[in-house]
C-alpha cells in the first residue's frame, strides 16, 4: 500500500511532467515568435497605448495546474509556476494589468487578439501559433477585435498570496 508521502511525490512528478510536456508542445509546435512592436514605434514605459479603464469581459480564466516553487529544488518562496487558459470572445478584454513582478509566457492556441502595451504606440496582434514574452517592463491589455474566439495558453510565476484570476 503506498503511502501519502509516496503518493505526493508521485503527484508533483506526474504535475511537473505534464507541466513540461504541456509547455514543449505549446512552445515547440511553432517557432514563430508572436506581433511585436515594430521598432520605429518602442515607446517609455507610459508613453505608449494609453491605460485602459474596462473591466474584464468575454474571458474565462482556467487555472490548468500550478505548484508551489518552495517545494521545489528552485525553493523560490512565495511563488507558484501556475499554467492557464484564457478563451477570449469576440469583442472581450483582458483588462489593464502589469507583469511588474509576474513574468509570463503566452502562446496563442486558437484565433487572433491585439495587445495595446503601455511600450508600444501601436496596437500589436498576436496570431495562432505564435509565443510571446511579457516582462517586468510589460504593461498592457488585450482585446479580441475578430470574429472568432481566441484561445490563450498562459505560463507564469505567480504569488501564492495573489488572487488566482489575475490576468
Amino acid at each position: 500500500m503506498a503511502t501519502i508521502p509516496k503518493i505526493r511525490n508521485a503527484v508533483r512528478c506526474n504535475l511537473r511532467s505534464s507541466l513540461i510536456t504541456i509547455a514543449a508542445i505549446a512552445l515547440g509546435a511553432s517557432t514563430a515568435q508572436a506581433g511585436s512592436c515594430p521598432a520605429d514605434k518602442v515607446a517609455a514605459s507610459g508613453n505608449g497605448q494609453a491605460e485602459s479603464k474596462a473591466l474584464a469581459k468575454g474571458v474565462t480564466d482556467t487555472v490548468i495546474a500550478s505548484t508551489d516553487l518552495v517545494k521545489e529544488p528552485v525553493g523560490i518562496k512565495d511563488r507558484q509556476f501556475r499554467l492557464r487558459r484564457l478563451v477570449i470572445e469576440p469583442g472581450g478584454i483582458v483588462p489593464w494589468h502589469s507583469h511588474g513582478d509576474r513574468p509570463a509566457i503566452i502562446y496563442v492556441v486558437a484565433g487572433e487578439v491585439v495587445e495595446y502595451a503601455s511600450t508600444c504606440a501601436v496596437p500589436i496582434t498576436h496570431k495562432a501559433g505564435e509565443a510571446t514574452t511579457e516582462t517586468h517592463a510589460t504593461a498592457h491589455w488585450w482585446k479580441n477585435t475578430g470574429s472568432t474566439t481566441a484561445v490563450l495558453l498562459s505560463a507564469d510565476l505567480f504569488h501564492v498570496k495573489g488572487d488566482p484570476h489575475e490576468m
